[in-house]
């Protein structure tokens, strides 16, 4: 059984925008971090995956890190599988295939990454991540620009992963009905249970996004 993410106390140090997160995410959960722009999400997972300052303590197992799709160099000339592969030390063509049949890619794999639709292009990113058989995905705005349709399957992808996950996103209708538990976030915790527990709590909702929980569900940008 891979190793719970357990925060305690935790901070980024600069930006000094998150402080004193406490968290625990169990093994195999998926757990929604919803909270308006600018709250420090990926800040968060920035001071995570240790490419940012951090102070307190954190605990976790090996983490799969799947970036904002704007992050990325779509025009750069590589295949699916060999952009794929890249998440390896060793090109390893068996875990290339796992990863890209999980994420419903193989007929696409000799295709250049640049040809993909928003939808495949998240998919790719997701395969990279699973390539190195993570014991948590840190998903970070997975839906950004992507439609309805879109968004449903790849949180029907997401839950039938073994994965745990972490996932940070603004659609948060749609998040609250796939996720096992959520927390309200806005520099720090707000509040974490599940998606019944939360919504049954206004006051927390104007807390963490200034607006009643019926405009943030209803999408208003927060």
């Amino acid at each position: 059984m891979s190793s719970e993410l357990c925060m305690r106390d935790f901070s980024v140090l600069n930006p000094a925008v998150v402080q004193h997160v406490n968290l625990t995410v169990a093994p195999g959960e998926f757990h929604a971090l919803l909270g308006p722009n600018g709250a420090g999400k990926t800040t968060l997972f920035r001071g995570l995956l240790g490419l940012l300052p951090t102070s307190g303590q954190v605990s976790h197992g090996r983490f799969g890190y799947v970036p904002q799709r704007h992050e990325f160099a779509w025009d750069f000339p590589i295949t699916v599988d060999r952009c794929v592969g890249t998440g390896l030390r060793k090109h390893n063509t068996d875990r290339v295939r796992e990863a890209l049949a999980a994420v419903r890619l193989s007929s696409l794999a000799r295709a250049p990454i640049g040809v993909l639709s928003g939808g495949q292009r998240q998919r790719l990113l997701i395969a990279r991540a699973l390539v190195t058989h993570p014991d948590f995905l840190l998903l970070d705005e997975p839906f950004t620009g992507l439609d309805f349709p879109t968004t449903d399957a790849l949180l029907e992808l997401f839950t039938g992963l073994d994965a745990g996950i972490l996932m940070s996103t603004h659609t948060i209708g749609e998040a609250l009905n796939a996720c096992d538990r959520a927390s309200l976030f806005k520099s720090t915790i707000i509040a974490t249970g599940t998606p019944d527990e939360l919504t049954a709590r206004p006051d927390l909702w104007v807390t963490t996004f200034g607006v009643p929980l019926t405009r943030v569900l209803g999408g208003t940008p927060c």
